[in-house]
């Protein structure tokens, strides 16, 4: 199965960095958020991605066309520019990653309808490039061969971003709630879509909006339930709190050594 990769939005609430670079390559623990994305997959058997770029696409283009010399030993012989020798290996030797640029002001759904000729016939993963969660892959595409709809998302129910007061009719405060979880779902990214979803994608539209909803008023969506853990990345304090978790040495999305 391949892994289409939305990477390509601006970034405005995260100006300290996405200025310089897209917000997927801002770094945790020395490696780029979409790598850690990627590793989450490529861990659970997903080693060919598509890359939707856009906003300075060219940042994302460089760092995996220079991913073997950036990674391992090599020699050159200067002035010989026909070959270049290799010392060593990698761990992500056999990914296999198409770099699309999808334009820069494409919107989610335009970027993927982009990116159909990369795909063929067969059903594919799709997620955001600056959330990382600890979703069961396999148990999301077992889920989703079991309802056999057009699409199936990957939903949680979130952490408030406030603490919460539980008080009486009278005012009287019972007692203080740090963060609890709300009760609704939200939409996480993490996606599995049947070829089918093209029908539903213009040139420049937002998946979040008419596609997923025309998906949802047809029936042709269901919704996996991941209670594990999920970080977005969309803000500069955001990004601060997932090197904090990586730096503890307990990152609960990190499966490989």
């Amino acid at each position: 199965m391949k892994a289409v990769l939305l990477a390509g939005g601006l970034g405005t609430r995260m100006r300290e960095e996405t200025e310089f670079r897209p917000k997927p390559m801002v770094e945790v623990g020395g490696k780029p958020v979409l790598w850690h994305i990627m590793k989450i997959l490529a861990q659970q058997g997903i080693t060919e991605f598509i890359i939707c770029t856009g906003y300075k696409s060219e940042y994302i283009k460089n760092y995996f066309y220079n991913y073997g010399p950036s990674n391992m030993d090599f020699t050159v012989t200067l002035g010989d520019h026909s070959g270049i020798e290799y010392h060593g290996n990698h761990d992500e030797f056999d990914w296999k990653v198409t770099v699309a640029d999808t334009g820069a002001e494409t919107m989610t759904g335009g970027r993927i309808k982009k990116i159909q000729k990369y795909i063929g016939d067969e059903p594919f993963f799709c997620t955001y490039g600056d959330g990382i969660a600890d979703v069961d892959i396999k148990g999301l595409l077992e889920f989703h061969k079991s309802h056999g709809k057009t699409a199936s998302m990957t939903t949680i129910q979130p952490t408030s971003r406030f603490g919460v007061v539980d008080m009486g009719h009278d005012g009287v405060v019972d007692k203080f709630r740090e963060k609890p979880k709300v009760e609704d779902w939200i939409n996480i990214g993490y996606f599995v879509f049947e070829p089918a979803i093209f029908d539903e994608l213009g040139d420049n539209s937002v998946l979040e909006e008419e596609p997923l909803h025309n998906l949802a008023e047809k029936g042709e969506i269901a919704a996996f339930k991941h209670r594990g853990f999920w970080q977005p990345m969309d803000t500069y304090r955001e990004s601060q709190m997932l090197n904090d978790i990586w730096n503890s040495g307990k990152a609960p999305w990190k499966s490989w050594e």
